[in-house]
């Protein structure tokens, strides 16, 4: 499980996220939504341990995160809404070089199917001939190679076609239910958001997208 204790991070006199509390239970996807600069970023990036909290506490599988970073890597996969991946090299190319780093080992025939698995079918092809959907689901089969049980995704499938949103979103669930993994989702798209995510988390000052959610019938917190 991942808890989250009044989390606070502040730069200087300006507080960007102020005292959120929440949890995610194994085989959950919750979404976070927010207008741009409300935090969602900031968030997903201190869930990483790539920022450090101004106040308060995260515990994954009840280690307290501040204190055992290097363990706690292990157990996160993030995607950054940035496309971080080798365009000159090809899909399988890509693959074998994250493997290298990767805290788990895995034979090409493992790194193969993941991508299969989400219906990334390329795999001799340079990456730049790719199209967007192609290069957002490489980007999330990295992210899986080590195996994490939490993913933190921002922004995954923006400027993609709804095909591979479609069968992006149908392999987190597959994830989620199956494999039990805990998945922080952020989008603008609500729909989307409605859809995949079992509860949703509202931050910032707005109250458009909490109004937007309000007869989704999904449980929603507000910061």
């Amino acid at each position: 499980m991942l808890k989250v204790t009044t989390l606070t991070k502040a730069y200087g006199k300006k507080t960007v996220l102020d005292q959120i509390s929440f949890s995610v239970q194994p085989g959950e996807i919750i979404g976070l939504v927010g207008e741009n600069g409300a935090g969602k970023s900031t968030l997903l990036n201190i869930l990483a341990t790539l920022q450090k909290p101004t106040n308060g506490s995260i515990h994954l599988h009840d280690k307290l995160c501040q204190k055992e970073k290097q363990s706690i890597r292990k157990a996160i996969g993030y995607v950054p809404q940035d496309i971080a991946i080798w365009e000159e090299f090809t899909v399988e190319e890509n693959m074998i070089f994250f493997e290298k780093l990767a805290w788990k080992k895995l034979e090409i025939k493992a790194l193969r199917q993941l991508c299969l698995d989400m219906a990334l079918d390329k795999w001799k092809e340079p990456v730049k001939t790719l199209s967007g959907g192609m290069k957002r689901k490489l980007n999330l089969a990295i992210s899986l190679i080590h195996d994490p049980t939490l993913l933190l995704l921002d922004e995954p499938t923006v400027g993609i076609d709804l095909k591979s949103r479609k069968e992006i979103g149908a392999y987190l669930r597959e994830l989620a239910s199956a494999q039990g993994k805990m998945i922080l989702y952020t989008s603008h798209d609500m729909d989307e958001i409605i859809h995949l995510c079992d509860r949703i988390i509202c931050i910032g000052d707005d109250p458009f997208y909490e109004e937007i959610l309000i007869d989704s019938g999904k449980e929603i917190l507000s910061f």
